[in-house]
């Protein structure tokens, strides 16, 4: 009996050593996951505080220059969109479109010369077309039209470009006039008041300068768009002048 009691007894103390090692592991695992949340919802409630405070800034500064200003943005980005989505489809292989068309001069002809330009996408081929429909008419004529349906292309590719122009720098005029009026109403309030309380001038100037903000940071962002579109345009313009030139030489040495 002594010692079966001794063995429970030491099983016992066996069982309690392991339930206090493995509690404070379970405690951990509870305090670890808790204060995952609590990052978790920091986290969140720091995003969420940003937009809300974007909101308080943008109705701060006043809907009706502050609407505008987001006006100038929306269209710029959509005309900025539709450029660039426009501009790289309109980009080619211009070194691969001018052999196939070599290729296809040499086996069928004008025509099948003609029949490749027109499955393919892009200035650079209905440059190429153009020039091949003219042929006939001599390898002058082939270069006026060229030219001609060149200055044609440039102008598809630059269109609705000088609109981003206007709304970057439009944004921050929109943005001064705002400030400017803003100040004439904080300085409108300290007369009425007839005191020079330094709050009441620094909410009207803080609430003043928050359309400059806004608009500063419209051009900004329609600028790097724009100065994008620009490059591609040139680039693609540079493609098509060397592409004229490939086929003029290329339509010499047909005739010969």
């Amino acid at each position: 009996m002594a010692i079966a009691a001794v063995v429970a007894l030491g099983t016992f103390t066996t069982k309690a050593s392991n339930a206090q090692t493995t509690l404070p592991v379970q405690v951990q695992q509870i305090v670890a996951s808790v204060d995952s949340g609590a990052t978790f919802q920091d986290d969140a409630e720091e995003e969420l505080s940003f937009t809300q405070d974007l909101k308080k800034r943008f109705i701060e500064g006043g809907p009706g220059f502050m609407g505008i200003v987001l006006l100038c943005l929306i269209l710029g980005l959509a005309i900025a969109i539709e450029r660039i989505i426009y501009l790289n489809l309109a980009s080619t292989n211009s070194k691969k479109l001018a052999q196939n068309v070599e290729d296809a001069l040499n086996s069928g002809g004008v025509e099948a010369a003609k029949e490749v330009c027109r499955n393919t996408k892009g200035p650079v081929a209905s440059i190429y077309y153009q020039g091949l429909d003219r042929v006939g008419e001599g390898v002058e004529a082939a270069e006026k039209a060229v030219v001609s349906y060149g200055g044609v292309q440039m102008g598809q590719l630059e269109k609705n470009v000088s609109w981003i122009s206007l709304f970057i720098a439009l944004a921050p005029m929109l943005g001064f006039m705002g400030t400017v009026i803003g100040m004439i109403q904080a300085f409108d309030k300290i007369e009425a008041a007839g005191d020079m309380n330094p709050a009441l001038v620094a909410g009207g100037i803080k609430v003043a300068l928050l359309t400059t903000v806004f608009g500063l940071v419209v051009a900004i962002i329609l600028q790097i768009f724009y100065n994008y579109i620009i490059a591609k345009i040139d680039s693609i313009v540079n493609d098509m002048e060397d592409s004229s030139i490939t086929l003029i030489d290329m339509l010499v040495k047909h005739r010969k």
